[in-house]
């Protein structure tokens, strides 16, 4: 028993776990990727992706490549997507254990993976299919391969390049790990992995330049429908919200402990904290760049350096591994395991589990319910009619993707200019209260016309089709 791979085990219990809750609690993609099933597809079938859409969100090259992969199996692409999305959540919870344990110790590293696994902002967004998942496991892999044979160079590298065809700010850590190889490189070395640097900024604005002719557009379109929507902060309001957002993504004990376990990792062995603190710095550094820049400041910008917030509160709960047997070690695994207990039971008051199996609930069956909806033939053929239009953007890309219709013939009816003068075709609306406020109202928008681009449009007949949570309403030329 004593001589079983724990770690490995509990990897492995971890995988099942996802696989089975992802069986019982079916979700779908969130915004972002069904656009890139979206653009993924229309790739293949010879078109320019719509990146352009009204509000759609910034792409993601190799989002949009996956996406492409994805498209050739249906519908079920989304699913599948849904799925690799959690594979890249064991994978991250994986890398983050090895930066532990090459870092500090075994144990540390464990329990790193445990808090990962119970901050459920994490799980969550794999649930969802964000991108970011993969994406971090990206990041955590190469910091991990880095601690492991340090100056790995090329490996490192290759890692950051793919990753900053997820997210652009893979871009700054790439850069940041290069000037930090430079001076043991001679100029060939330097040539050729600042090529490799380069290389995910430049096949993103080839990207972007070769589909809408501006190779800054995600640039520009980031920071456009940030003030569009609400999120800029502006540089002054950045501290508030790296405190504010970084408590809610690690919880107030973890964050807490972080900060004794920083700073008793940078007194027993200093080394060892160079690739944890690095990507913590460059990751805060990032969010105040992004802050500065006009972009939207949301907490998927502090993902990272959240991760090593909480591989620093795992020191200060497994670090007395790395001291020898003597009393300072007991009295700090004492104290250490006292802190677990109060931080496992401050958590356990908190969490709303019921909540949460909601959540994750209504996200599946919403779907279903959508889908059966458009898959009715009477609503199939009121979409033949005209336009199929929604409340706003945010069911645009379902609807796309699901009736798999191109860009012009889905409209949000808060996309005035699109919109106005439409008198025909299909309307969705929500028919269910959580989905109004989840789906139709804009929360920032208190006027008479964004309720009223969730009420059943003037002269449209609704199509008699149950569903818990939409409505399809109809107007046919001529009727």
């Amino acid at each position: 028993m004593l001589g079983w791979n724990w770690p490995l085990l509990l990897l492995a219990a971890l995988a099942v776990s996802a696989f089975v809750v992802a069986l019982i609690y079916p979700t779908y993609p969130n915004y972002d990727s069904i656009y890139s099933l979206l653009w993924g597809d229309e790739l293949l079938h010879g078109q320019l992706p719509s990146f352009d859409a009204y509000r759609a969100p910034t792409e993601h090259p190799l989002g949009v490549a996956f996406g492409a992969l994805l498209s050739l199996l249906g519908t079920g692409g989304a699913r599948v997507m849904v799925f690799a999305t959690l594979a890249s959540f064991v994978v991250l919870v994986a890398g983050l254990y090895r930066l532990g344990r090459v870092a500090f110790t075994p144990l540390v590293g464990v329990i790193a993976g445990v808090i990962l696994c119970t901050r459920f902002d994490f799980p969550f967004l794999a649930a969802r299919g964000y991108i970011d998942v993969p994406y971090l496991a990206l990041v955590i892999w190469a910091a991990a391969l880095e601690a492991e044979r340090p100056r790995t160079g090329a490996r490192v590298l290759l890692l950051l390049a793919l990753a900053g065809l997820l997210r652009p700010e893979a871009w700054l850590i790439s850069g940041v790990y290069w000037l930090y190889l430079f001076p043991r490189l001679d100029w060939n070395q330097r040539i050729r992995l600042g090529l490799l640097v380069g290389s995910a900024p430049l096949l993103w604005m080839a990207t972007d330049a070769a589909v809408t002719g501006d190779p800054l557009f995600s640039q520009h379109h980031t920071s456009g429908l940030a003030e569009e929507l609400g999120r800029q902060k502006g540089l002054n309001e950045v501290p508030r919200a790296t405190i504010n957002f970084m408590k809610a993504l690690v919880k107030l004990p973890v964050a807490l402990a972080a900060v004794a376990g920083l700073g008793l990792a940078g007194w027993l062995t200093p080394t060892r904290i160079r690739v944890p603190a690095g990507l913590l710095v460059i990751g805060l550094g990032t969010f105040g760049l992004v802050g500065a820049a006009g972009l939207s400041v949301i907490n998927r910008y502090l993902l990272a350096p959240a991760l090593m917030v909480m591989l620093f509160g795992a020191v200060a709960a497994g670090g007395w591994t790395m001291l020898r047997e003597g009393r300072a070690r007991r009295i700090w695994a004492g104290a250490a395991i006292a802190a677990v207990i109060f931080a496992g039971i401050w958590t356990a008051l908190r969490v709303d589990l019921h909540r949460l199996t909601l959540d994750l609930r209504y996200r599946g069956d919403s779907r279903v319910a959508l889908s059966r909806l458009l898959g009715d033939p009477r609503v199939r053929a009121a979409a033949r009619c005209g336009p199929v239009r929604t409340p706003n953007h945010r069911l645009i890309p379902d609807v796309r993707w699901l009736l798999n219709l191109p860009e012009h013939r889905v409209v949000a009816r808060s996309d005035i200019k699109h919109a106005k003068g439409i008198t025909t075709g299909l309307t969705i609306i929500a028919s269910s209260r959580r989905t109004l406020l989840l789906q139709s109202f804009n929360p920032d928008d208190t006027s008479p016309e964004d309720t009223a681009f969730s009420l059943p449009p003037a002269g449209f007949t609704r199509v008699p089709v149950a569903s818990p949570f939409y409505a399809a309403y109809v107007r046919c030329p001529g009727t």
